[in-house]
């Protein structure tokens, strides 16, 4: 059941995109697939998907933070769904060290911050955050990042 929402509205999402297989290639930040959000949510808006990674539907999602408190690896947060421009990764290993465990992890290499006109996107701790009130959703960085850690949910810029 969809929830009926007033735009601009807000919805969980993970900060992993599952290529890390968290805990199997060594990586400790990713999602792994431990079910506690999807127990948490009492609008049935998770789902642990084919690879193992919690997955959100925003149209079920109502924002009510039970699964960003019930996370055990702290890496679901709220976000502003107007902004589809997001990170998908919550590595903070330096780049040799990120790119072992993930084909897609974000290293710090600070391209997206070089390339935002808005100052939206800063590098902490080795990846790449977003300032959802600064973000345009031009999405260069996401059409830039080399690891593509950094995608588009409505899949204009990135796949």
């Amino acid at each position: 059941m969809a929830v009926k929402k007033k735009f601009p509205y807000r919805a969980a999402l993970v900060a992993c995109n599952g290529s890390c297989r968290a805990g199997e290639n060594g990586c400790t930040y990713g999602c792994t697939g431990c079910g506690s959000c999807v127990s948490a949510c009492k609008f049935d808006a998770i789902a642990i998907n084919r690879d193992g990674v919690a997955q959100v539907s925003e149209e079920k999602c109502v924002a009510c933070g039970a699964c960003v408190r019930a996370c055990p690896q702290q890496i679901i947060r709220l976000h502003d769904c107007a902004n589809a421009i997001v990170v998908k990764c919550s590595n903070r290993d330096k780049g040799a060290a990120a790119r072992k465990q993930c084909p897609v992890s974000c290293v710090g290499c600070g391209m997206c911050e070089k390339l935002c006109t808005s100052g939206a996107v800063r590098v902490r701790e080795n990846c790449a955050v977003i300032d959802e009130s600064l973000c345009l959703s031009c999405g260069m960085c996401a059409v830039k990042c080399p690891r593509h850690a950094i995608c588009d949910l409505r899949g204009i810029f990135t796949t």
